[in-house]
């Protein structure tokens, strides 16, 4: 047993980086991409069913789910850090009460989630443009999914408590079985009851309180500081206020993403409206747009992984004041998660015609409804796949920022670079050139903005933070 432990927890304080980088971020980036594949097949399926805007509605929602559920999500962030911050510094103790605190958390902030997002999800959406059947649909599977967001929040703070000790291995095995119990309930619910939209979203639901509760189990049975024990939960002040101080603009900047997000898809949207379709029809740019938007996620949830490494390699290394070895990360991040995204993005552009057909965009003859949802799709893929590698080397940036405890730093720098300059561009330039290209276009722009300024602010920081502790060793010696 003592032996499975040291193979799961994994000491990123010393030895070789990139090997252990390797390790880290490959069961990591699975355990992610199968999800991503999972969460894709509720589109793919709901595409069997008998509502043709399916697709469409649910690809609308991922901005508004985003924004409410990525409020509170993004404190697991602030675990994380926190986490693996204690134990680079050897603080058992300090694990433990961040770990029960954490999970206090991650139940508050889930049903505080669940009431908003019930609460304002029809009136968001209508904002945002969605009419009609479009408007029903969305407002059906938000329903639901929002019910599920206690389990969803737990599941990602239990995540972050295993990977902030090295741990990748079990969140792939759980996310794995629970995943493919969400393919056998969608096809179930879909095809067998013949439901829609209602039918994914309770197979999600489901599929995360499985996910919850098995990973609940894990950590009551784990033999380190990081142990579960009921009797032990409890917020503890000290704990709460470190998680928030890094958890609360991690959530902010995820929100906020999601809000510039909105405002893209609602643009989106309107594109779609100055076609004048009946609002009970097909909507191809909605869907176009969704299904590329849904390959985006395999690119990003396997870039992601990089900045998840990124937090805790530098977490540990910054509790253990290892600042020289941080730079060692940062450069094997970077050059890591440019690679991962070149492959993703090679991929995606080569075997975009059998990928799109599985969300039902086929194309069909010029003019055609089809063929619009086609066009959309090749739109978006060129301009935001291509340069893909610039997002990737930004969510790097931003996770060696937050590791290094300079959250409120990395959401400053994030929503001025991207998400202020995204609602700039969309209330200027769009406003002259309603167009999907000049939509798209402010991606990779607010991607290569932000990039720089993270790069610079990491390396400014670990220079200030090398100097105050040599300092400090300075004045114990003498």
């Amino acid at each position: 047993m003592e032996h499975v432990k040291k193979r799961k927890n994994i000491d990123l304080t010393e030895g070789p980086i990139f090997g252990k980088l390797l390790v880290f971020i490959l069961p990591l980036m699975a355990s992610n991409l199968l999800q991503t594949l999972y969460n894709a097949a509720d589109m793919m399926v709901v595409s069997l069913s008998s509502e043709a805007n399916a697709v469409g509605a649910i690809g609308t929602t991922g901005p508004f789910v985003n924004l409410i559920i990525n409020l509170f999500i993004g404190f697991s962030a602030g675990a994380n850090v926190m986490v693996a911050r204690n134990i680079g510094a050897k603080d058992e103790e300090g694990v433990s009460r961040t770990v029960h605190t954490s999970i206090c958390m991650s139940l508050i902030f889930g049903v505080i989630a669940a009431a908003i997002g019930l609460v304002v999800s029809r009136p968001v959406l209508a904002l945002m443009g969605n009419t009609g059947n479009l408007l029903d649909l969305s407002v059906a599977y938000t329903a639901i999914y929002f019910l599920g967001a206690p389990f969803i929040s737990l599941t990602n703070f239990l995540i972050s408590i295993l990977r902030a000790k090295g741990d990748t291995k079990t969140p792939l095995i759980v996310l794995s079985a629970t995943g493919l119990l969400n393919v056998v309930l969608n096809l179930f619910f879909v095809l067998a009851v013949g439901m829609s939209v209602e039918g994914v979203s309770l197979a999600t639901s489901i599929s995360n309180a499985a996910s919850a509760i098995i990973l609940l189990c894990v950590l009551m049975r784990d033999k380190g500081p990081c142990r579960l024990r009921l009797r032990r939960l409890r917020i503890h002040r000290r704990a709460f206020v470190s998680i928030l101080h890094i958890g609360v603009p991690a959530g902010i900047q995820g929100a906020l993403f999601s809000l510039s997000n909105m405002l893209i898809q609602s643009s989106i949207i309107r594109v779609n409206n100055n076609l004048n379709l009946p609002s009970d029809s097909y909507q191809p740019v909605v869907d176009g747009s969704a299904a590329v938007g849904n390959l985006e996620g395999f690119a990003y949830t396997a870039t992601n992984a990089v900045c998840q490494a990124a937090i805790t390699f530098t977490g540990q290394n910054a509790g253990a004041a290892k600042y020289e070895r941080v730079w060692r990360v940062m450069g094997a991040c970077y050059l890591m998660t440019v690679l991962v995204a070149a492959v993703f993005s090679t991929v995606l552009i080569l075997l975009a015609d059998p990928l799109l057909a599985l969300y039902g965009v086929t194309g069909g003859e010029a003019g055609s409804l089809a063929a619009i949802a086609r066009e959309t799709a090749q739109t978006r893929l060129m301009i935001t796949i291509i340069p893909y590698f610039l997002l990737a080397c930004m969510e790097v940036g931003s996770g060696v920022l937050r590791g290094l405890g300079r959250s409120i730093t990395s959401t400053l720098v994030s929503l001025a670079g991207a998400c202020l300059f995204r609602i700039v561009w969309i209330s200027t330039v769009f406003e002259h050139y309603e167009t999907l290209e000049s939509i798209y276009i402010s991606y990779p722009i607010s991607w290569m903005l932000t990039t720089i300024a993270h790069l610079t602010l990491s390396l400014l920081a670990l220079r200030k933070l090398i100097r105050l502790r040599n300092e400090h060793q300075s004045l114990a010696q003498n």
